[in-house]
């Protein structure tokens, strides 16, 4: 089983975006597929299909019905908050060491060829409770990472911050996607040679906006 655990260095920077992409090129290719996105805050049950869980389970090709949330969401909180905040807001709070089994459990039943994509939330320092973040989870569910960056200004500090906090807590990521931002500085290439420079060793890896089915297929064979 090949899979990853998809962060990022904030919120709406591209988790989704890539992906689905990947899990649309993989199903393309013939390959066993799932995804999970655990833990969903700013949920509206009547737009499914607007919601992060929603843009996976298109990508699969799968149900778009409570079933198939269930499935792949089954901590989903009204409030567009931190998951901790958003679940405090409903009278509840997120069983981290289910959340972490559960993430196991079904990268254990992926067959040998299979793709998994774990989508977290927000950045790699996002709370989930009182004591643990998107960063003890990554380290608990043990797959390789990719970490989803933009090229917006500003974007090389807050990536070059993530690889660093990573880099305290044992974890380097598989990857690092620039996925291309709506306002770009530079193009997409100068802020890959920068974070080079700085992170040598880091894989760096580019997707363009509006990515075509190539972009998408060149990227997964990189990965």
């Amino acid at each position: 089983m090949t899979g990853y655990f998809v962060t990022a260095t904030g919120t709406d920077i591209g988790k989704t975006y890539v992906s689905a992409n990947l899990l649309r090129h993989w199903r393309r290719d013939g390959l066993a597929i799932a995804a999970l996105k655990p833990v969903m805050s700013g949920f509206d049950p009547n737009a499914i299909g607007a919601s992060d869980a929603g843009q996976l389970l298109l990508a699969m090709d799968a149900p778009m019905d409570k079933g198939g949330l269930n499935l792949i969401s089954p901590w989903r909180f009204a409030a567009p908050l931190s998951p901790d905040m958003a679940a405090a807001r409903e009278g509840k709070t997120i069983p981290y060491d289910k959340l972490v089994d559960t993430c196991r459990s079904v990268a254990g039943m992926m067959p040998d060829d299979g793709r998994l994509i774990i989508e977290g939330v927000g950045g790699v320092f996002v709370p989930l409770d009182d004591r643990h973040t998107v960063m003890e989870w990554m380290k608990d569910v043990g797959i390789p990472i990719l970490l989803v960056t933009g090229s917006y200004l500003g974007t090389i500090s807050h990536t070059l911050a993530a690889l660093a906090a990573m880099k305290l807590h044992g974890l380097a990521p598989h990857a690092v996607i620039i996925n291309e931002s709506p306002v770009s500085p530079v193009p997409i290439a100068e802020t890959a040679d920068v974070l080079l420079r700085h992170a040598p060793g880091t894989r760096i890896l580019t997707l363009p906006r509006n990515a075509a089915a190539a972009d998408i297929a060149a990227l997964a064979a990189q990965l």
